[in-house]
């Protein structure tokens, strides 16, 4: 079996983490991580905003949790900023929702982390490929971003 674009981004970087595959189709949050032996709070979305034509901004957020607009909204500094559509997420990171990591992306992008990322010591993401994930610690994801900007993006409840 190949290996996913993320592992390869991340061994590029001399990032440690492994690859899970799971066995059969995960429809949700909860389901992949119980599949990964993880609480949902582990599982770390990788989710595309369009902040104006041509500019995108990607929010790392773990668990279940909804990123608040106007938290958003302030810190790219645009009144309006909308999610990005099927074809953009394809278009601006290769890969199709559902698998968008932000390792190996095609077009560099902002990434913005959710200070919920490092409070798991470890985590999983996408990897580019449907049904594979890839885990590593939260400090890991850190390093391999390199200048990662991390954030409050967080509803409050």
């Amino acid at each position: 079996m190949s290996k996913p674009p993320a592992s390869i981004a991340l061994e590029q970087l001399g990032i440690p983490h492994r690859v899970f595959r799971h066995e059969q189709p995960v429809t949700s949050l909860e389901e992949a991580a119980a599949a990964r032996n993880q609480r949902p709070e582990q599982v770390v979305r990788s989710i595309l905003f369009q902040v104006r034509a041509g500019e995108f901004v990607m929010v790392l957020m773990a668990g279940g949790g909804q990123v608040d607009w106007k938290k958003l909204r302030q810190l790219v500094k645009r009144s309006r900023v909308r999610m990005a559509t099927e074809e953009e997420v394809l278009e601006v990171t290769g890969y199709r929702i559902g698998t968008v990591s932000p390792f190996g992306v095609r077009q560099p992008v902002r990434v913005l982390m959710d200070a919920s990322v490092l409070r798991e010591e470890e985590v999983s993401l996408g990897s580019g490929v449907r049904n594979v994930a890839i885990i590593m610690k939260s400090e890991d994801v850190r390093r391999a971003l390199g200048e990662v900007e991390t954030v409050d993006l967080s509803e409050r409840e």
